[in-house]
Formats: structure tokens, sequence, C-alpha cells
């Protein structure tokens, strides 16, 4: 069963979000209360996703504080004191898709309702709604399949709210014009299976959205990896699956789309499975943005005396947090609590045996001994010939290694210090070549299938499925909803 998480006595909610975060500025200031749903941020273009108050309060400070980032450590942020009454903002109100008549309207709408994928990677989902309308999607995926071991916040979600799923699919369907959809699921999460397949009958859906099964091998969660998978197509180097007719999607993304649709309700909220032999009760929990990753572990029964590192994230791809003072994010998917012994610190690194246990398990398709060689040799020149930034450092190399050398770290380094190394006349002629390569690959990918996509429908015709949608799901019987 699902349970929320307690509401927190304080909030820390980062303003910066997005691809961009230009003529974004705070809407608020130190002393003014706030209620649940009401932006803390204005301005910005499609590429700032907005931030949004989780829970009423009031606004103790504005201050750069610490935050769990792949690439920053700290961000601007706005401490809220909650009041605990949770009172809803009154300007929440549903859009108006008809107003989305051109790609930048439609991105802008959806970014300032703070929609992100929430698989980890945290796109801003307005930006790619908006690449759709000018490249036509025949296929939308949805994708159910967890990312990475000890991570089952997806699973939950399919099971407690699939309709929420189904219903924001529809709406992705009809948004770009999509002639078909799946939401996909791993093979051993039956519960889930179920329930969606018990909804998508409720619901009437056409049957051109169906409920599809993947082995459940890491990291098949991948959006390419995944789309290969499904359809064997392969999406090609520096390309996105947007350019070959493929959106793919989230599931807590489709169901927060669906949301925001319905009741005019910003990203606000999320599940995040809390997990590792560290905590003392391990479980999944919805959360609200904003709340301190302590909070979180207190609800789950507190830290076990065994517990050696804090994990943003899963174990092969997560990021490890200086202190349980950052808060829960978009991309904060999972907590992970490990021991010593589910890290293998013990392990002391050993020279390279060439066995080519690394070579079979990249799902790149790279050497990963061969890059290893290169980026200790610092043979810069070698490293893009082999494929170095083609590499998703999902950390299979590193699980398999007999010799438990940390290939995924040292391709990182490898990476800066390609970019590093060059000046920056270098670097303009390095990412043009680099981008010319990619448009010449794709339409080569695309003259190769006989099949083209879906053709883009007109935006009064879009508005209209997607109100059909919403009011077909609210005239459905309540028990039905989400078992």
């Amino acid at each position: 069963m699902l349970e929320p998480a307690p509401l927190p006595d304080e909030l820390v909610l980062p303003l910066e979000g997005g691809l961009s975060t230009l003529d974004m500025r705070p809407a608020v200031k130190s002393g003014q209360r706030v209620l649940r749903g009401q932006p803390l941020v204005r301005g910005g273009g499609p590429l700032s996703t907005w931030t949004h108050a989780s829970t009423s309060g009031t606004v103790r400070s504005l201050e750069s504080h610490p935050v769990g980032h792949a690439r920053r450590r700290e961000a601007l942020c706005a401490v809220l004191e909650v009041d605990g009454e949770d009172e809803v903002w009154p300007g929440l109100q549903p859009p108006d898709p008809s107003q989305w008549d051109t790609p930048e309207k439609l991105a802008t709408a959806v970014s300032r309702a703070g929609l992100a994928g929430l698989g980890g990677a945290v796109f801003p989902t307005g930006v790619k709604l908006a690449a759709t309308r000018r490249k036509p999607i025949h296929t939308i995926v949805v994708n159910g399949a967890e990312c990475e071991p000890y991570i089952s916040c997806d699973d939950m979600l399919m099971r407690t709210s699939p309709r929420a799923i189904l219903a924001g699919s529809l709406v992705l369907m009809a948004l770009t014009g999509a002639a078909r959809g799946c939401v996909v699921v791993e093979r051993d999460k039956a519960e889930a299976v179920e329930a969606l397949n018990r909804e998508l009958a409720v619901l009437g859906a056409p049957r051109l959205l169906t409920v599809v099964t993947v082995p459940t091998i890491y990291p098949a969660g991948g959006e390419r990896q995944l789309i290969q998978a499904l359809t064997g197509h392969e999406v090609p180097s520096l390309a996105y699956p947007t350019d070959i007719g493929y959106l793919c999607q989230n599931v807590g993304t489709a169901a927060a789309l669906y949301r925001f649709l319905d009741s005019g309700e910003p990203l606000i909220r999320r599940i995040t499975t809390v997990t590792g032999r560290g905590i003392a009760r391990p479980r999944n929990l919805e959360v609200r943005l904003g709340t301190r990753i302590a909070d979180v572990v207190a609800a789950c029964g507190g830290y076990k005396p065994t517990v050696t590192r804090l994990i943003m994230g899963g174990s092969m791809m997560g990021i490890a947090l200086e202190s349980d003072a950052v808060p829960v994010m978009r991309a904060t998917n999972c907590i992970l609590l490990p021991t010593r012994k589910e890290l293998g610190l013990d392990l002391d690194e050993m020279p390279c045996i060439r066995c080519g246990d690394c070579v079979a398990v990249c799902p790149a398709h790279l050497m990963p001994q061969e890059l290893h060689r290169a980026v200790k040799g610092k043979r810069l020149d070698a490293l893009e010939d082999l494929g170095l930034f083609d590499c998703i450092e999902c950390g299979c190399c590193d699980v398999v290694c007999p010799s438990h050398i940390r290939l995924t770290e040292s391709f990182r380094a490898g990476k800066q210090g390609v970019v590093q190394s060059m000046d920056l006349e270098a670097r303009v002629r390095w990412f043009g070549a680099r981008d010319q390569l990619r448009r010449e690959r794709v339409e080569r990918w695309e003259a190769e299938y006989d099949a083209g996509p879906g053709k883009e429908p007109p935006p009064g015709q879009c508005a209209d499925a997607v109100a059909e949608i919403i009011e077909r799901v609210r005239q459905l019987p309540v028990e039905a909803i989400e078992s």
C-alpha cells in the first residue's frame, strides 16, 4: 500500500530548473505566505521548468542550499516553513489546450507546470513535446521499466494509479498525433501488468494503446535500449528518439501530465523508493518535492548502524550525497542506503586481465577495456574513435569486471579531459562536426525504413481530443479508479 510521507516542518525548493534559467527569477520574497501549487518563480521561456510550493506555508528565506545534482552541488532555493494547513492556491485551474497552437506555447505551458521526465533524467517534458510538433511522431512509448536495480517507484505507481498513466498516455498520443502507443512493463511486474490491463478495459481505450512487457534486464529502462528491445530500431549516435518518430516518456510523467490537465495541479509530488540494508523499513512513499532526505529517512524508521553511504538514485548510476539535508527533487526516484558489503568497498582494484566480460555486457556495444587503456594513457585523440561519448555510464562494466576496476569513473574523467584539452575555437569546430554527423546519421536511418510517421493533427482537433479524454475519465465510476 502506497502511503504519503508526513508533511515536514520545512521544505527546501530549488528555484533553478530546466535547460535554461535565463530571465527566470523568484516570484516570492522572504516572509511571504504561499499556498500549495503557487508558482515560486516567474519568467523564462520553454526551456525553463517552474517550481511550485508543495504545500502552504511562509517563505523563510531565499538562499543557496546544497542539492543532489550531478553537475552542481548548490542552487538558489526557497526555504518554506510549513504551516500544516496544506491550503490550495486558488489560481490552480485546468489549462486550455486550444491555446497551444504553436510548439513554443505548448512547451511553455507544460514547462511552467513543472513537468519533467521522472525516470531520473528530468528532461523538460514541454521541450520534448515541442520537438514532436516539428518532427512527426508515429509511436508513443510510456516507460514503466525501472531504470536500474533497487528502484520500484514506477512499479508502485503502475499498481496504484494505472488510470492516470493510461489517460496520460492517450493525451500524449493526442498531442503528438501518434498513431499508436504502448505502456512498457518488465515481465516480473505481474501486479502492474494486471492493474494496467484491467484499467485499460475500463477506460475503453483505443486498441492502438497497448500494454507490453520486456525482459527484466538492466539497463532496459534506458529509452534507447527500450526502443531497440521493442522494435529492433536503433536510435543513431547523438540523435534522439524523436528524430526517428518515437516519443518516450516515463509513466510518472504521463500520470503527472494527466493530473495537470484534469485539475491544473503542477508537479509538486512524486513516488520515491527508500531502500538498502542500511534503512530500518524499506518502502515506497509519495513525497512532496522539497522534503529533506533526512525527513524521508525518518519516515522509514531511520538509519541502521551498518549504513555506509547515502545515494540519490540507484546503485549503478546514483549520486553519492554528503548530507541528508538535501531535498527530494524531480529526479529523486530512489534514496539508497547501502552497507559496505552491498557496495563492494572491500574489493581492491587489480590489473585488467583482458577477459572481455565488459565488452559482452556493454549496451552501447563499446570496448570498455580499450577505452580504459586510452584514458590511463591519456590518448585523448583515440577516445572519440573508440566511442567514449556514446558511453551511457550505466556501470554494467564495473559490475562484471573480475579485477574490480572502476571503469565508469574512468570514462567520466576521460570525457572531461577531452573537452578541457581543447581551446574555444577547437571546441566549436568539434561540436559542430558532431552535430553534422548526427544529422547525416538520422537522414541515412530515415531512408532505410519504408514506414513514415503519422501527420500532426490541427491544433483545434488536438484540443478536442484531449478534452474528450479528460471528460471520459471523469465519467468513469469512482470505485474502478486506481485499485
